[in-house]
């Protein structure tokens, strides 16, 4: 059963690795380990990344009630608490040194949200409510700092002056805004909502879900838009295959979230669509590539694209029945067992494979490399229980 090896991955291989990774002497977790599994103690430490690390040993605690991962999130939560949250202009800093001395005060809305789905999660799993206000401070700082009359503005000085979103543009595109921003507010804010029905949250949540429907998703291709312009004008052609199968399942998560039994019925028509158009296109001999542009498509094979594709793929089979997602799920976990788990003594997961499997040289642990993808990945298989099917 894939819920019993995701335990068996999860608890006896990623949890030891990023507990291995814990900071005592400057705090939070160390920033970067290469490909040579080195660790760099002195490397800069990301925000985004303790975010990730916060929310990963929160959720561990949630779904496995084991008192090994309260430690390791406090740990987290002490670090981002005191070192990466800006309590004089708002928001979170982008990056700090290896003493959590800030050392990129730029403010993103994609970061922030981060922190907010890490702070809910905190408080979701163990109560603390001094993390729930946190959060709710730092949901306060992106609805007053961030938006215009077309959504949320991404990419910000310290001290909320407009800069160049160079962090999450990329193929050559500088974006104003970007899918990816919106579809990780809707994550963040269906954990806030979570935590009690605050119907501020919800009406943005919903207005979130109604940008995705209205602004990036388009009916023709069942596919989301990628980059765009202030106004929301689509730039470039762009077609991110690993991003469209996480939002499949995170839209259908957010609706349930929010309890609304028309839009659980609309969104899972059309993530299914989207999930359909992904097996189609981008699911091939056992894997997922990357992602298209122009029509040509990129087979590089990321760790957390293939993550992603078993939740999706799951979350699909679970609302439509349909067995040739469950086989399709269970072939990518296959080819995660042999190709992109580390079998490296104090190994993890590799970052990239080439097309034909061959590990890149890439970093292990990094300002975007962390226990998230993955970690959720097994986390969502043990909670939804997937076994065989019927």
């Amino acid at each position: 059963m894939i819920a019993d090896e995701a335990r068996k991955e999860l608890t006896g291989h990623i949890v030891p690795f990023w507990a291995s990774l814990r900071d005592d002497e400057n705090g939070g977790f160390y920033g970067y380990m290469g490909y040579d599994l080195g660790i760099d103690k002195k490397a800069d430490k990301g925000v985004i990344l303790h975010s990730r690390i916060l929310w990963f040993f929160s959720k561990c605690y949630s779904v496995l009630k084991d008192e090994i991962y309260r430690p390791l999130a406090f740990h987290a939560f002490e670090f981002i608490k005191n070192r990466c949250i800006d309590y004089d202009y708002g928001g979170v800093f982008w990056m700090t040194d290896y003493r959590g001395i800030p050392s990129d005060t730029m403010k993103h809305t994609y970061n922030i949200a981060f922190a907010v789905y890490a702070l809910s999660c905190y408080y979701n799993a163990f109560g603390d409510r001094f993390a729930l206000d946190l959060a709710y401070k730092l949901f306060a700082d992106i609805e007053e700092n961030t938006r215009d009359e077309y959504g949320y503005r991404e990419a910000f000085s310290i001290d909320w002056q407009l800069i160049p979103n160079d962090a999450l543009s990329e193929n050559g595109l500088m974006a104003d805004k970007t899918m990816n921003a919106v579809l990780h507010l809707i994550e963040a804010y269906t954990e806030l909502y979570k935590a009690d029905k605050n119907e501020r949250v919800g009406e943005r949540l919903r207005y979130l879900l109604d940008q995705v429907r209205d602004k990036i998703y388009d009916p023709e291709r069942h596919a989301l838009n990628v980059f765009f312009d202030t106004k929301f004008n689509v730039i470039g052609d762009i077609h991110s295959f690993g991003h469209d199968i996480e939002a499949a399942w995170l839209i259908d998560l957010a609706c349930e979230t929010l309890g609304d039994e028309a839009l659980i019925k609309e969104w899972a028509e059309r993530d299914l669509l989207i999930s359909e158009n992904i097996y189609n296109i981008a699911y091939e001999n056992g894997s997922l590539n990357n992602e298209s542009e122009h029509g040509i498509i990129n087979k590089t094979k990321v760790w957390w694209v293939q993550a992603e594709t078993v939740v999706g793929f799951m979350n699909a089979y679970q609302h439509s029945g349909d067995r040739r997602f469950y086989d399709a799920a269970c072939a990518v976990w296959e080819f995660i067992k042999e190709n992109v788990i580390d079998k490296r003594p104090c190994g993890e997961w590799f970052s990239e494979l080439e097309p034909d499997g061959t590990p890149r040289e890439l970093e292990v642990v990094g300002p975007w490399k962390c226990p998230y993808h993955n970690g959720r990945m097994c986390l969502e298989m043990i909670s939804r229980g997937i076994g065989f099917p019927e």
